[in-house]
């Protein structure tokens, strides 16, 4: 069957009056913020996966190797001819893992960027011709039901990279809950979870030497110049990143470098120096923490790896 990309209704896609909206909202704000899945165009989702290869972003080399080795007992517990569906589905690098482990009977991708998605999917299909491969191109947090999906009944959700730490933890809870609901009453969702550890560490993940996680914030700026007709300068802002103890996450944000006037979108604003823009969080959680919040959605934990290390999880939950 032929991979392709089911078109939701506009108002659950983040197209372009999704972005001018959010934009226009969160500059408006203070503290001025932008959602985080604004991030992901096509070519931030490009810089995105050069993140993930560098050696100081741990999270996708552990979690990969946890994968790696334990793919089959997840085959196991999924059983025969599930669905397995990917919230944030990037380039399925991961999934792959799953894919060759288990021989789903679909393969149901959800990812916010349609040209990365249409790009992942293609080579998808060239190497696993038989796979049936149901894309969605939308905002999972804004699905209220999937498709119908074919061959398949019981559906396996894939959440993995420690996205849920991009959520802050109401809206964590409500993806559980959401999860909950989309994967039924005979579903289970495998979860990537990056766990507290030694802060240096955390920083040198989001600070790396070669400049790629500054790129792939800043490239938030070019978005807006191109797809809102703002006048950021990229070199007048930075990157910033650090850790949180007290609330246990990582921030991002852009910080403008002097003082400062933009439009976007017809609309001026002005930045004094120093001050930022948040983009991102990510949370880090113990093991207690996540057991307590799966119980608050009606999960519960089936099963849970880690590195040796305990730097990241991967866990298996079922319906409490």
């Amino acid at each position: 069957m032929n991979g392709f990309v089911l078109e939701l209704d506009r108002a659950q896609t983040a197209d372009l009056e999704d972005f001018r909206r959010a934009v226009l909202a969160g500059l408006s704000s203070r503290p001025r913020a932008i959602p985080a899945k604004f991030l992901y165009d096509a070519r931030g989702s490009a810089l995105f996966d050069k993140i993930c290869e560098l050696p100081e972003y741990y999270l996708t080399r552990v979690e990969t190797e946890i994968l790696r080795t334990h793919a089959g007992e997840i085959a196991e517990l999924a059983g025969a001819n599930s669905a397995l569906i990917e919230f944030g589905s990037g380039s399925s690098v991961k999934s792959r893992l799953l894919l060759d482990a288990m021989d789903p009977a679909v393969y149901a991708p959800i990812d916010i960027s349609r040209e990365h998605l249409d790009r992942s999917m293609a080579l998808l299909q060239r190497d696993y011709p038989s796979l049936a491969i149901e894309a969605i191109c939308a905002d999972y947090m804004a699905l209220d039901d999937l498709p119908k999906l074919p061959f398949s009944s019981r559906r396996l959700g894939f959440f993995p990279g420690s996205s849920i730490g991009n959520l802050e933890p109401d809206e964590a809870l409500a993806f559980f809950r959401k999860a909950r609901h989309l994967l039924g009453g005979e579903g289970a969702l495998i979860l990537g979870v990056d766990l507290k550890k030694d802060p240096e560490r955390l920083h040198a993940a989001y600070n790396d030497s070669a400049g790629v996680t500054a790129a792939f914030t800043l490239n938030l700026l070019r978005r807006m110049n191109r797809e809102l007709q703002a006048t950021f300068e990229l070199d007048a802002f930075a990157h910033e990143a650090f850790y949180n103890s007290a609330d246990g996450r990582i921030e991002i944000y852009f910080r403008s470098l002097r003082p400062q006037s933009v439009t976007v979108a017809s609309r001026n604003f002005t930045f004094a120096e120093g001050e930022r823009v948040h983009t991102e969080y990510s949370y880090k959680y113990d093991i207690p923490q996540l057991e307590a919040m799966s119980r608050q959605a009606s999960f519960r934990l089936r099963r849970i790896w880690t590195d040796p290390d305990r730097q990241f999880a991967v866990a298996y939950l079922i319906p409490a």
